[in-house]
């Protein structure tokens, strides 16, 4: 019933009390002075006194089991971290942060010294730096472009962080890019929930960008400029599970561990392979990407569920300090631009929500894409139309 450590306190607690009770039980037995034997027979303790007297130690006892085992079920597992005893090797080149943290890193395309575009990819919600994007060479030499893509914190063989927010996803960016001197500007372009850190950039960082994409992006729900109406509408689309996922990681992050490890209620479609999220045009792109040769995909969560996956919703649910709303213009000479693609056959992200957050910028270009659903840059065409909307303003 109890954990160890809790059991060997609750052990020790009742014994205490019985200790306590037997002497107190004692020493109502002995004659007291100038009481007679009538006297002494009528102040004997009745049954409802000793089992008023024995209700406290139990209750302690059971108290301290219930804490005990609720600090453990709230308390997330420590993490295996990369290159530490008895934790995962480090096998991919990674860059260490000011803070002492570790970014795992890849590089592909044509060497950043020769570029002419750099594109730092940032991966959504349980993948890694490792995903493919359907970029012909071809195209990629034509453009001369550099990509980076990295595992965000807690991902794959970057170190966890513990207090992992929209801002510090921000900075993470910046430091790798510099550590790296791919420049004082690049691109950046956010996958899904990888949206979240790109809306950081434009906060954070807006001089050093060149551009933005958010492909499919993720949506805060509780972002202060939605209307309230427009938020239960598309929350109350998703599956009853994944609406209380999201509202406990935005109400009480502290207990969203163990809301997600729970047994009593399913917790999040996507963990527990739910299909009913994804549209038609998703599932026939997850078959396609199936088929293919996937690198990388055993080390996505292996330093723990909850440095990697638990805390990407956490952060992205936080309070944030700032709304989108509230953001300005990077590129005022339209030197640069800023895109979101939406697919309208989306299931995960509602498309209601992008659209209204894109009529409050104007300066974004919203291009909503038919018949296309989560998955949509996975698709060689639609990969393609986003880069060169983003270089070359097509």
């Amino acid at each position: 019933m109890f954990p160890c450590g809790s059991y060997s306190l609750v052990l020790s607690v009742f014994r205490i009390e019985t200790v306590l009770f037997s002497v107190g039980k004692v020493r109502s037995q002995l004659p007291e002075p100038g009481l007679t034997h009538s006297t002494r027979n009528r102040a004997r303790p009745t049954s409802f006194q000793l089992f008023s007297e024995m209700i406290v130690p139990v209750a302690i006892a059971v108290t301290v089991g219930l804490l005990g085992w609720a600090y453990q079920a709230l308390k997330p597992p420590p993490p295996k971290i990369c290159g530490s005893p008895g934790g995962p090797p480090v096998t991919s080149p990674r860059v260490k942060l000011s803070d002492g943290r570790h970014l795992a890193y890849r590089e592909f395309g044509v060497p950043k010294e020769e570029a002419k575009h750099k594109i730092i990819v940032v991966h959504g919600f349980g993948t890694s730096k490792d995903l493919s994007l359907p970029v012909a060479q071809e195209l990629v030499e034509e453009l001369s472009i550099y990509f980076l893509s990295f595992d965000r914190a807690g991902y794959g063989e970057s170190d966890p962080y513990p207090l992992r927010s929209v801002k510090s996803e921000a900075f993470d960016i910046q430091e790798l890019a510099d550590k790296l001197q791919i420049g004082s500007k690049f691109y950046v372009i956010g996958i899904s929930m990888g949206a979240y850190p790109v809306w950081g950039c434009l906060k954070y960082i807006p001089h050093r960008l060149s551009g933005a994409s958010l492909v499919v992006p993720f949506v805060h729900y509780w972002w202060p400029c939605v209307p309230a109406n427009l938020s239960r509408e598309t929350l109350s689309r998703l599956p009853v599970s994944d609406q209380w996922a999201f509202r406990v990681a935005h109400y009480a992050p502290w207990l969203f561990h163990w809301w997600m490890t729970q047994k009593f209620f399913p917790s999040l479609s996507m963990l527990s392979g739910n299909n009913s999220i994804f549209s038609r045009a998703d599932l026939e792109m997850m078959q396609k990407v199936s088929e293919a040769t996937s690198v990388g995909q055993e080390k996505i969560t292996q330093q723990g569920d909850h440095e990697s996956l638990f805390r990407d919703i956490m952060a992205g649910y936080a309070k944030w300090e700032f709304d989108p709303s509230d953001l300005k213009n990077p590129f005022p000479e339209n030197e640069g631009s800023v895109h979101i693609w939406q697919g309208l056959e989306d299931k995960i992200i509602p498309y209601k929500l992008n659209r209204y957050i894109a009529e409050k910028l104007p300066w974004i270009r919203y291009h909503e894409v038919p018949d296309y659903g989560h998955f949509l840059i996975f698709e060689g065409h639609r990969c393609e139309a986003v880069l060169k909307a983003l270089l070359l303003g097509e």
